[in-house]
């Protein structure tokens, strides 16, 4: 079986720097991973390479045996990214109303239902997301994302914004989505989400210098600059 996500020699250089050296990198089926690093260590470009948003300069990403990018890999991932985006003209329901019924979820109003109530999205369901603040913007993002079924998650920096109430809803969803036999990949910062995974990956200055137990680390150091 292909793995959920694999990279071959994968790179992005923007002319003047390295974004991303060459990458060789597996992730099984199954396997709940955090990817950590210093602000412009290359984290958000390997993910939206690996999303098939961002061209490489060299290289391939594939999901779940799918070159990135391409519509089965797309049916595949789910991608929550750290600048969400929203349709100007559609409500937080009506987004997801769109989401659910594109992928062909058939109770998707009931998902959403117990989306909205447990990031406390309720009483803004009709509200234009544009609208929100960057915390209730990430939340609503959240929602989105998880109202589709995938196989591989892809995630930017999602607890920036949110406040501890909502990180902690976040984490119980995110574990759930690996309870539930999903791949997760998620950038982040926050140390108890870093706790809570399989295993560890971090970049530096778009290098891969660690891949391995989170627990057999120095985590902190491993998110400074070199």
């Amino acid at each position: 079986m292909s793995a959920a996500l694999s990279t071959q020699q994968l790179s992005k250089d923007y002319g003047d720097r390295p974004a991303l050296l060459p990458l060789d990198l597996e992730v099984p089926h199954g396997q709940h991973v955090a990817l950590v690093g210093h602000n412009g260590s290359g984290k958000t470009t390997l993910l939206r390479m690996a999303a098939g948003l961002l061209d490489s300069t060299d290289g391939q990403a594939f999901i779940s045996g799918h070159l990135a990018g391409t519509q089965k890999a797309r049916t595949a991932l789910s991608w929550l990214s750290d600048t969400p985006t929203f349709y100007d003209d559609l409500s937080l329901w009506e987004h997801l109303e769109y989401v659910g019924r594109l992928h062909g979820v058939a109770d998707w109003a009931d998902k959403a239902e117990t989306l909205l109530g447990r990031l406390h999205l309720g009483d803004r369901r009709d509200d234009i997301p544009t609208t929100f603040s960057r915390g209730l913007r990430q939340k609503a993002a959240i929602s989105i994302a998880l109202v589709r079924p995938f196989d591989v998650m892809l995630v930017d920096e999602p607890f920036v914004g949110l406040d501890q109430a909502g990180k902690n809803t976040l984490l119980e969803l995110l574990d759930e989505a690996a309870a539930s036999g999903a791949t997760l990949l998620v950038a982040t910062h926050e140390l108890a989400f870093v706790s809570r995974v399989q295993r560890l990956l971090a970049l530096r200055d778009g290098e891969l210098v660690y891949d391995g137990a989170p627990e057999a680390t120095d985590v902190h150091a491993l998110v400074l600059p070199a």
